[in-house]
Protein backbone atom coordinates (compact mmCIF):
# COMPACT_ATOMS: atom_id res chain seq x y z
CA UNK A 1 0.00 0.00 0.00
CA UNK A 2 1.46 3.64 -0.82
CA UNK A 3 0.79 6.08 1.92
CA UNK A 4 -0.90 9.01 0.29
CA UNK A 5 -1.22 13.08 1.91
CA UNK A 6 -5.17 12.22 1.76
CA UNK A 7 -4.86 8.88 3.41
CA UNK A 8 -3.30 10.50 5.95
CA UNK A 9 -5.05 13.47 6.43
CA UNK A 10 -8.71 11.37 6.29
CA UNK A 11 -7.00 9.01 8.91
CA UNK A 12 -5.96 12.19 11.19
CA UNK A 13 -9.36 13.40 10.50
CA UNK A 14 -11.01 10.66 11.72
CA UNK A 15 -8.58 10.07 14.88
CA UNK A 16 -9.19 13.62 16.26
CA UNK A 17 -13.36 12.92 16.25
CA UNK A 18 -12.45 9.96 18.11
CA UNK A 19 -10.00 10.97 20.55
CA UNK A 20 -11.95 12.62 23.29
CA UNK A 21 -13.40 9.13 23.77
CA UNK A 22 -16.98 10.42 25.29
CA UNK A 23 -18.64 8.16 23.21
CA UNK A 24 -17.56 4.30 21.44
CA UNK A 25 -15.17 5.14 18.80
CA UNK A 26 -16.59 2.53 16.62
CA UNK A 27 -19.96 4.63 16.87
CA UNK A 28 -17.29 8.02 15.65
CA UNK A 29 -16.17 6.35 13.00
CA UNK A 30 -19.28 5.47 11.74
CA UNK A 31 -20.35 8.87 12.00
CA UNK A 32 -17.50 10.14 9.95
CA UNK A 33 -17.93 7.99 7.19
CA UNK A 34 -21.56 9.06 7.16
CA UNK A 35 -20.01 12.71 7.05
CA UNK A 36 -17.77 11.62 4.18
CA UNK A 37 -19.61 9.26 2.04
CA UNK A 38 -17.01 9.67 -0.84
CA UNK A 39 -14.48 7.80 1.14
CA UNK A 40 -14.41 4.10 -0.36
CA UNK A 41 -14.54 0.98 0.88
CA UNK A 42 -10.22 0.81 0.55
CA UNK A 43 -10.24 3.78 2.75
CA UNK A 44 -12.79 3.17 5.40
CA UNK A 45 -10.35 0.15 5.65
CA UNK A 46 -7.56 1.87 6.38
CA UNK A 47 -8.66 4.64 8.74
CA UNK A 48 -10.72 1.76 10.92
CA UNK A 49 -7.23 -0.15 10.81
CA UNK A 50 -5.58 2.69 11.71
CA UNK A 51 -7.02 4.28 14.24
CA UNK A 52 -7.95 0.99 16.27
CA UNK A 53 -4.37 0.43 15.67
CA UNK A 54 -3.22 3.41 17.28
CA UNK A 55 -5.71 3.12 20.28
CA UNK A 56 -4.07 -0.02 20.79
CA UNK A 57 -0.71 1.11 21.55
CA UNK A 58 -1.80 4.78 22.30
CA UNK A 59 -0.01 4.44 25.53
CA UNK A 60 2.99 3.68 24.57
CA UNK A 61 2.99 6.13 21.54
CA UNK A 62 2.65 8.86 23.85
CA UNK A 63 4.81 7.29 26.76
CA UNK A 64 7.63 6.61 24.48
CA UNK A 65 7.58 9.79 22.09
CA UNK A 66 6.23 12.32 24.18
CA UNK A 67 4.09 14.07 21.34
CA UNK A 68 0.53 13.31 21.10
CA UNK A 69 -1.54 15.10 18.30
CA UNK A 70 -3.43 13.20 16.67
CA UNK A 71 -1.15 13.13 13.30
CA UNK A 72 1.80 12.62 15.28
CA UNK A 73 0.27 9.26 16.91
CA UNK A 74 -0.77 7.97 13.57
CA UNK A 75 3.19 8.23 12.44
CA UNK A 76 4.51 6.62 15.10
CA UNK A 77 1.57 3.81 14.74
CA UNK A 78 2.64 3.54 11.23
CA UNK A 79 6.43 3.52 11.62
CA UNK A 80 6.18 1.25 14.81
CA UNK A 81 3.80 -1.13 14.14
CA UNK A 82 2.90 -1.24 11.09
CA UNK A 83 6.72 -1.52 9.84
CA UNK A 84 6.82 1.78 7.64
CA UNK A 85 10.04 3.17 6.60
CA UNK A 86 11.29 6.18 6.82
CA UNK A 87 11.62 6.31 3.28
CA UNK A 88 8.07 5.98 2.47
CA UNK A 89 7.00 8.25 4.98
CA UNK A 90 9.59 10.71 4.63
CA UNK A 91 7.19 12.45 1.58
CA UNK A 92 4.36 12.97 3.89
CA UNK A 93 6.23 14.73 6.87
CA UNK A 94 7.80 17.90 8.06
CA UNK A 95 11.99 17.40 8.69
CA UNK A 96 11.24 17.67 12.86
CA UNK A 97 8.21 14.66 12.54
CA UNK A 98 11.10 12.29 10.33
CA UNK A 99 13.52 13.11 13.60
CA UNK A 100 10.76 11.77 15.91
CA UNK A 101 9.87 9.29 13.74
CA UNK A 102 13.51 8.02 13.89
CA UNK A 103 13.51 8.20 16.97
CA UNK A 104 10.48 6.20 18.15
CA UNK A 105 11.48 3.48 16.24
CA UNK A 106 14.74 2.93 18.02
CA UNK A 107 12.86 3.15 21.37
CA UNK A 108 13.34 -0.75 23.10
CA UNK A 109 9.83 -1.58 24.84
CA UNK A 110 11.36 -3.30 27.08
CA UNK A 111 12.85 -0.44 28.84
CA UNK A 112 9.64 0.51 29.14
CA UNK A 113 6.72 0.71 32.14
CA UNK A 114 4.87 -2.64 32.67
CA UNK A 115 1.74 0.34 31.93
CA UNK A 116 2.99 1.06 28.70
CA UNK A 117 3.95 -2.70 27.66
CA UNK A 118 1.00 -3.76 28.49
CA UNK A 119 -0.79 -0.96 27.49
CA UNK A 120 -3.13 -0.86 30.61
CA UNK A 121 -4.15 2.14 32.42
CA UNK A 122 -2.31 2.70 35.80
CA UNK A 123 -6.23 1.94 37.89
CA UNK A 124 -6.58 -1.41 35.67
CA UNK A 125 -2.94 -2.17 36.45
CA UNK A 126 -3.60 -2.04 40.44
CA UNK A 127 -6.74 -4.46 40.22
CA UNK A 128 -4.83 -6.85 37.57
CA UNK A 129 -2.00 -6.98 40.59
CA UNK A 130 -4.92 -8.24 43.00
CA UNK A 131 -4.62 -11.65 41.10
CA UNK A 132 -2.30 -11.81 38.75
CA UNK A 133 1.68 -11.97 38.50
CA UNK A 134 3.90 -9.14 36.43
CA UNK A 135 4.45 -11.47 33.54
CA UNK A 136 0.89 -12.50 33.15
CA UNK A 137 -0.13 -8.97 33.19
CA UNK A 138 2.35 -8.98 30.18
CA UNK A 139 1.31 -11.59 28.38
CA UNK A 140 -2.62 -10.74 28.70
CA UNK A 141 -1.37 -7.37 27.68
CA UNK A 142 0.26 -8.47 24.74
CA UNK A 143 -2.45 -10.43 23.52
CA UNK A 144 -4.65 -7.94 23.87
CA UNK A 145 -3.25 -5.38 21.34
CA UNK A 146 -3.61 -7.68 18.55
CA UNK A 147 -6.39 -7.47 16.11
CA UNK A 148 -9.19 -9.43 17.24
CA UNK A 149 -10.43 -12.57 14.43
CA UNK A 150 -13.27 -12.56 12.14
CA UNK A 151 -15.59 -15.52 13.18
CA UNK A 152 -18.91 -16.68 12.10
CA UNK A 153 -21.50 -18.59 13.64
CA UNK A 154 -23.30 -21.18 11.79
CA UNK A 155 -27.41 -21.15 11.85
CA UNK A 156 -27.82 -24.12 12.26
CA UNK A 157 -31.39 -24.05 11.22
CA UNK A 158 -30.44 -22.99 7.19
CA UNK A 159 -27.07 -24.60 7.23
CA UNK A 160 -24.05 -26.62 8.12
CA UNK A 161 -20.47 -25.64 8.89
CA UNK A 162 -18.88 -28.56 5.79
CA UNK A 163 -21.69 -26.57 3.75
CA UNK A 164 -20.78 -23.03 4.68
CA UNK A 165 -17.13 -23.72 4.77
CA UNK A 166 -17.51 -25.11 0.86
CA UNK A 167 -19.38 -22.26 -0.08
CA UNK A 168 -17.10 -19.86 1.15
CA UNK A 169 -13.94 -21.50 -0.44
CA UNK A 170 -15.61 -21.66 -3.89
CA UNK A 171 -15.93 -17.93 -3.55
CA UNK A 172 -12.53 -17.21 -2.63
CA UNK A 173 -12.56 -16.65 1.10
CA UNK A 174 -10.51 -18.26 3.24
CA UNK A 175 -11.87 -20.41 6.60
CA UNK A 176 -11.50 -22.87 9.28
CA UNK A 177 -13.46 -24.46 11.81
CA UNK A 178 -13.05 -23.23 15.24
CA UNK A 179 -11.32 -24.52 18.07
CA UNK A 180 -13.99 -25.26 20.71
CA UNK A 181 -17.37 -24.13 18.73
CA UNK A 182 -18.71 -27.06 16.88
CA UNK A 183 -21.13 -24.35 14.49
CA UNK A 184 -18.04 -21.87 14.49
CA UNK A 185 -15.95 -20.50 11.59
CA UNK A 186 -13.20 -18.64 11.64
CA UNK A 187 -12.00 -16.53 8.51
CA UNK A 188 -8.69 -15.32 7.54
CA UNK A 189 -8.72 -11.44 7.41
CA UNK A 190 -11.49 -9.48 7.22
CA UNK A 191 -13.68 -9.98 4.03
CA UNK A 192 -17.07 -8.11 3.91
CA UNK A 193 -19.08 -10.96 5.36
CA UNK A 194 -22.15 -8.70 5.27
CA UNK A 195 -22.67 -8.36 1.55
CA UNK A 196 -22.10 -12.39 1.28
CA UNK A 197 -25.30 -14.55 0.26
CA UNK A 198 -24.62 -16.35 2.90
CA UNK A 199 -25.21 -13.66 5.84
CA UNK A 200 -27.48 -11.94 3.66
CA UNK A 201 -30.29 -15.32 3.69
CA UNK A 202 -29.03 -15.71 7.51
CA UNK A 203 -27.15 -19.04 7.54
CA UNK A 204 -24.31 -17.19 8.94
CA UNK A 205 -24.08 -14.37 11.58
CA UNK A 206 -21.14 -12.96 13.06
CA UNK A 207 -20.37 -13.86 16.35
CA UNK A 208 -17.20 -14.43 18.42
CA UNK A 209 -16.43 -17.91 19.61
CA UNK A 210 -16.64 -16.99 23.16
CA UNK A 211 -20.17 -15.75 22.74
CA UNK A 212 -20.98 -18.86 21.06
CA UNK A 213 -19.51 -21.08 23.38
CA UNK A 214 -22.07 -19.30 26.35
CA UNK A 215 -25.25 -20.93 24.08
CA UNK A 216 -24.05 -24.51 24.53
CA UNK A 217 -23.52 -23.61 28.34
CA UNK A 218 -27.45 -22.29 28.64
CA UNK A 219 -28.19 -25.56 26.17
CA UNK A 220 -31.78 -24.76 25.87
CA UNK A 221 -33.99 -27.91 24.90
CA UNK A 222 -36.78 -27.95 21.85
CA UNK A 223 -39.98 -27.27 24.26
CA UNK A 224 -37.99 -25.20 26.83
CA UNK A 225 -39.51 -21.92 27.53
CA UNK A 226 -35.94 -19.09 27.84
CA UNK A 227 -35.29 -15.95 28.83
CA UNK A 228 -31.61 -13.88 27.31
CA UNK A 229 -32.48 -11.53 30.13
CA UNK A 230 -29.83 -9.09 28.24
CA UNK A 231 -30.00 -9.42 24.76
CA UNK A 232 -28.85 -6.39 23.03
CA UNK A 233 -28.77 -7.09 19.30
CA UNK A 234 -29.74 -10.59 19.98
CA UNK A 235 -26.73 -12.90 18.64
CA UNK A 236 -26.73 -14.60 21.31
CA UNK A 237 -30.66 -14.99 21.34
CA UNK A 238 -30.74 -15.92 17.88
CA UNK A 239 -28.49 -19.18 18.67
CA UNK A 240 -30.35 -20.29 21.48
CA UNK A 241 -33.65 -20.13 19.44
CA UNK A 242 -31.44 -22.87 16.79
CA UNK A 243 -30.35 -24.71 19.18
CA UNK A 244 -33.85 -25.07 20.43
CA UNK A 245 -35.36 -26.09 16.68
CA UNK A 246 -36.97 -22.72 16.22
CA UNK A 247 -39.58 -24.78 18.84
CA UNK A 248 -40.52 -24.17 22.74
CA UNK A 249 -40.35 -20.14 23.78
CA UNK A 250 -37.48 -17.75 24.02
CA UNK A 251 -37.76 -14.05 25.02
CA UNK A 252 -35.41 -11.36 24.37
CA UNK A 253 -35.06 -9.15 26.75
CA UNK A 254 -33.88 -5.33 26.99
CA UNK A 255 -33.57 -2.16 28.17
CA UNK A 256 -32.73 -0.32 24.52
CA UNK A 257 -35.76 0.01 21.94
CA UNK A 258 -32.69 0.59 19.49
CA UNK A 259 -31.05 -2.48 20.40
CA UNK A 260 -33.80 -4.74 19.73
CA UNK A 261 -34.99 -2.86 16.73
CA UNK A 262 -31.29 -4.00 15.68
CA UNK A 263 -32.14 -7.40 16.24
CA UNK A 264 -35.23 -7.63 14.33
CA UNK A 265 -33.79 -7.57 10.81
CA UNK A 266 -31.78 -9.95 11.71
CA UNK A 267 -34.53 -12.54 13.68
CA UNK A 268 -36.25 -11.99 9.41
CA UNK A 269 -33.33 -13.51 8.13
CA UNK A 270 -33.03 -16.21 10.88
CA UNK A 271 -36.04 -18.53 9.84
CA UNK A 272 -37.08 -18.52 13.52
CA UNK A 273 -40.29 -18.34 14.69
CA UNK A 274 -40.22 -19.11 18.44
CA UNK A 275 -37.99 -15.52 19.48
CA UNK A 276 -40.32 -12.85 20.95
CA UNK A 277 -38.63 -9.34 21.73
CA UNK A 278 -39.49 -7.62 24.76
CA UNK A 279 -38.55 -4.00 25.57
CA UNK A 280 -38.27 -3.70 29.61
CA UNK A 281 -37.92 -0.52 31.81
CA UNK A 282 -35.55 -2.41 34.30
CA UNK A 283 -34.81 -5.74 35.72
CA UNK A 284 -38.42 -5.39 37.85
CA UNK A 285 -40.29 -4.71 34.93
CA UNK A 286 -43.92 -6.42 34.90
CA UNK A 287 -43.36 -8.30 31.87
CA UNK A 288 -40.20 -10.12 33.68
CA UNK A 289 -42.62 -10.54 37.24
CA UNK A 290 -45.55 -12.60 35.07
CA UNK A 291 -43.04 -15.16 34.15
CA UNK A 292 -41.79 -15.71 37.49
CA UNK A 293 -40.71 -19.39 38.40
CA UNK A 294 -41.94 -20.57 34.48
CA UNK A 295 -38.78 -20.41 32.90
CA UNK A 296 -36.41 -22.95 32.36
CA UNK A 297 -32.94 -21.61 31.16
CA UNK A 298 -31.62 -17.71 31.64
CA UNK A 299 -28.71 -16.30 30.08
CA UNK A 300 -28.04 -13.20 31.96
CA UNK A 301 -25.31 -11.75 29.73
CA UNK A 302 -25.04 -8.89 32.19
CA UNK A 303 -23.42 -5.41 31.57
CA UNK A 304 -19.60 -5.37 32.25
CA UNK A 305 -16.85 -3.21 31.46
CA UNK A 306 -15.94 -4.58 28.44
CA UNK A 307 -12.30 -5.03 29.53
CA UNK A 308 -12.30 -8.69 27.59
CA UNK A 309 -13.17 -7.17 24.06
CA UNK A 310 -10.09 -4.70 24.41
CA UNK A 311 -8.89 -5.98 21.09
CA UNK A 312 -12.19 -5.00 19.57
CA UNK A 313 -12.84 -1.82 21.23
CA UNK A 314 -9.35 -0.66 22.76
CA UNK A 315 -11.33 2.79 23.27
CA UNK A 316 -12.60 0.96 26.45
CA UNK A 317 -9.67 1.60 28.71
CA UNK A 318 -10.30 5.47 28.88
CA UNK A 319 -14.07 5.00 28.94
CA UNK A 320 -13.86 3.08 31.94
CA UNK A 321 -12.56 3.53 35.78
CA UNK A 322 -12.94 2.15 39.17
CA UNK A 323 -16.04 5.11 39.18
CA UNK A 324 -18.02 3.08 36.66
CA UNK A 325 -16.92 -0.55 37.72
CA UNK A 326 -18.53 0.12 41.09
CA UNK A 327 -21.71 1.29 39.48
CA UNK A 328 -21.61 -1.68 36.78
CA UNK A 329 -21.18 -4.36 40.48
CA UNK A 330 -24.32 -2.80 41.76
CA UNK A 331 -26.49 -3.01 38.50
CA UNK A 332 -24.90 -7.21 37.86
CA UNK A 333 -25.81 -8.07 41.38
CA UNK A 334 -29.33 -6.40 40.56
CA UNK A 335 -30.30 -8.00 37.22
CA UNK A 336 -28.76 -11.14 38.28
CA UNK A 337 -31.19 -11.40 41.60
CA UNK A 338 -33.64 -10.63 39.09
CA UNK A 339 -33.15 -13.04 36.77
CA UNK A 340 -33.07 -16.00 38.76
CA UNK A 341 -36.65 -15.51 40.01
CA UNK A 342 -37.31 -16.43 36.34
CA UNK A 343 -36.42 -20.43 36.66
CA UNK A 344 -38.89 -23.03 37.98
CA UNK A 345 -37.31 -25.55 40.09
CA UNK A 346 -34.53 -27.82 38.43
CA UNK A 347 -33.61 -24.44 35.92
CA UNK A 348 -30.31 -23.19 34.60
CA UNK A 349 -29.31 -19.99 35.05
CA UNK A 350 -26.21 -19.36 32.87
CA UNK A 351 -24.31 -15.59 34.49
CA UNK A 352 -21.77 -14.07 32.05
CA UNK A 353 -19.81 -11.08 31.27
CA UNK A 354 -16.78 -9.87 28.59
CA UNK A 355 -14.47 -9.03 31.59
CA UNK A 356 -12.01 -10.64 33.18
CA UNK A 357 -12.01 -9.06 36.91
CA UNK A 358 -13.52 -11.20 39.69
CA UNK A 359 -15.40 -8.44 40.82
CA UNK A 360 -17.43 -8.60 38.17
CA UNK A 361 -17.40 -12.22 38.08
CA UNK A 362 -16.50 -14.70 40.95
CA UNK A 363 -17.35 -12.04 43.73
CA UNK A 364 -20.90 -11.35 42.30
CA UNK A 365 -21.81 -14.73 41.53
CA UNK A 366 -20.89 -15.85 45.41
CA UNK A 367 -22.20 -13.15 46.69
CA UNK A 368 -25.41 -14.42 44.99
CA UNK A 369 -25.04 -17.67 45.63
CA UNK A 370 -24.57 -16.74 50.26
CA UNK A 371 -27.70 -14.99 49.89
CA UNK A 372 -29.78 -17.89 47.86
CA UNK A 373 -28.94 -21.03 49.23
CA UNK A 374 -31.23 -23.08 46.99
CA UNK A 375 -28.63 -22.39 43.95
CA UNK A 376 -25.92 -24.22 43.58
CA UNK A 377 -23.08 -24.20 41.09
CA UNK A 378 -22.52 -26.02 38.07
CA UNK A 379 -19.50 -27.46 36.50
CA UNK A 380 -19.24 -25.24 33.63
CA UNK A 381 -15.98 -27.69 32.01
CA UNK A 382 -18.65 -30.58 32.36
CA UNK A 383 -21.40 -29.28 31.36
CA UNK A 384 -19.40 -28.61 27.83
CA UNK A 385 -17.97 -31.97 27.70
CA UNK A 386 -21.13 -33.57 27.94
CA UNK A 387 -21.68 -31.68 24.43
CA UNK A 388 -18.16 -33.25 23.28
CA UNK A 389 -16.52 -29.77 23.91
CA UNK A 390 -12.99 -29.99 25.22
CA UNK A 391 -12.20 -26.72 26.96
CA UNK A 392 -11.69 -27.12 30.57
CA UNK A 393 -11.33 -23.97 32.69
CA UNK A 394 -12.40 -24.92 35.60
CA UNK A 395 -15.97 -24.83 37.38
CA UNK A 396 -16.11 -21.30 36.23
CA UNK A 397 -15.85 -20.59 32.24
CA UNK A 398 -12.69 -18.03 31.95
CA UNK A 399 -11.60 -17.51 28.47
CA UNK A 400 -7.96 -15.83 27.47
CA UNK A 401 -7.67 -13.99 24.05
CA UNK A 402 -4.00 -15.22 25.00
CA UNK A 403 -5.06 -18.77 25.75
CA UNK A 404 -7.92 -19.69 24.00
CA UNK A 405 -7.87 -16.54 21.03
CA UNK A 406 -11.31 -15.55 21.87
CA UNK A 407 -12.40 -12.78 23.67
CA UNK A 408 -12.16 -12.66 27.67
CA UNK A 409 -15.30 -14.21 28.35
CA UNK A 410 -16.49 -15.07 31.78
CA UNK A 411 -19.40 -17.65 32.30
CA UNK A 412 -20.57 -19.57 35.38
CA UNK A 413 -23.95 -21.70 35.26
CA UNK A 414 -26.11 -22.18 38.41
CA UNK A 415 -29.19 -24.49 39.10
CA UNK A 416 -32.18 -23.94 41.04
CA UNK A 417 -32.78 -26.82 43.10
CA UNK A 418 -36.05 -28.80 43.69
CA UNK A 419 -36.59 -29.00 47.44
Amino acid sequence: MRLTPAHLDSATAALRAVLPLEHPADSILRHFFRDNPKLGAYDRAFIAETVFGTLRHRFFLEGAAGLATPRALLLGYLARFQGMNLRELTPLTSEAEAKWIAQLKAVRLESQPLDIQAEFPGWLLEKLRGFMDNGTILDLGHSLQEPAPLDLRVNTLLADRQEVLASLKKDGIEGSATRYSPIGIRLAGKPAINRHELFLTGKVEVQDEGSQLLGYLVSPRRRDMVVDFCAGAGGKTLMLGALMHSQGRLYAFDTSEKRLNNLRPRLKRSGLSNLHPQLIINENDLKVKRLTGKIDRVLVDAPCSGLGTLRRNPDLKWRQSPHTIEELKRKQAAILSSAANLLKPGGRLVYATCSFLPEENQEIVGGFLSGNPRFRRLNCAALLMQQKIPLDTGVFMQLSPRIHHTDGFFAAALEYVKE
